[in-house]
């Protein structure tokens, strides 16, 4: 007869409970929020993987080896080593990051750089991440448009045109009513949230010329802003030096924000879209440590 010891069937006992507590708590878990494949497809809704220029690394970029359905996200512009601390502490499933913080392919995922510490924290803590980057810029409603919300135009059209008429790099804005470019440096200041912005006024110009058209380009836009053939006005997060004097001496002024200062806002209306998009099923946060790292000081 087989005699079995009191400490194994206590064991046995202990290690049975534990397995049907966390059966439960996966049930439950299913019950709530909404699956992956469902959050991927609202944003690929609003702005298709196609419209991302060819050089971006969009889309999903880490994905944990055991599926959870998504409760909460964390929106942010750039996934530093805080904002991932940030997802991991607002027990969050997923991060939406504008930029990709995955461009060369990594050779590890080890503790030796700062990235492969986000993904081996993502992945340790079975946390998703998405990058939208380009499909974001060139959408009917991205980030461009929301840019352009600083100016009160009466046609926006993209610099470079892309799968339609509506969607492409850059915009192009036609302006209605008088804006001289002080008022048009105090719109951008106030959209942004910024106390200061960088200034180059164009060739023969003052900050009292109305301005008729503005060309801009969230990020780094010079080499979009370079197709525009006239412009009075190019608005940018940066520009390398020689692009700015060569506008300034065609008589285009420069207003540039840095790079994610012409991004980053975009968030915060677009967090409660997703959210509705969602059926409310998911909490959509935006990042409370995402910053740009430049600053005017």
């Amino acid at each position: 007869m087989l005699k079995v010891s009191r400490n194994f069937v206590r064991n046995t006992h202990f290690s049975v409970r534990n397995y049907c507590s966390v059966l439960s708590k996966m049930s439950k878990e299913e019950k709530t929020g909404v699956k992956l494949n469902e959050v991927i497809c609202v944003l690929e809704k609003f702005a298709p993987k196609q419209l991302s220029e060819s050089w971006d690394n969009t889309g999903l970029l880490v994905e944990p080896y055991t599926p959870r359905n998504i409760k909460k996200i964390l929106l942010t512009n750039d996934l530093t080593e805080d904002v991932a601390l940030e997802a991991k502490q607002n027990n969050c499933e997923m991060v939406i990051s504008y930029h990709p913080p995955i461009f060369a392919p990594l050779k590890s995922v080890i503790q030796s750089s700062w990235k492969e510490r986000i993904v081996s924290l993502l992945l340790e803590n079975r946390i998703t991440l998405y990058s939208p980057h380009t499909s974001w810029d060139s959408v009917k409603g991205g980030v461009n448009d929301w840019l352009a919300s600083a100016f009160p135009f009466v046609e926006s059209v993209p610099i470079i045109p892309g799968m339609d008429p509506d969607t492409g790099a850059g915009r192009l804005l036609h302006i209605s009513d008088p804006l001289d470019l002080s008022k048009a440096i105090e719109e951008v200041k106030m959209l942004t949230g910024l106390k200061h912005i960088r200034l180059a006024i164009g060739k023969g110009r003052a900050l009292t010329d109305h301005i008729k058209n503005v060309a801009l380009c969230a990020g780094s836009g010079s080499s979009v802003l370079k197709k525009v053939a006239e412009a009075d006005l190019f608005l940018t997060g940066e520009m390398l030096h020689h692009d700015i004097l060569d506008a300034t001496q065609r008589g285009i002024s420069v207003i540039l924000t840095n790079h994610s200062d012409s991004e980053r806002g975009f968030l915060c209306g677009f967090s409660s879209d997703l959210q509705s998009q969602l059926d409310n099923k998911v909490l959509v946060l935006v990042s409370e440590y995402d910053k740009d790292p430049l600053s005017t000081v």
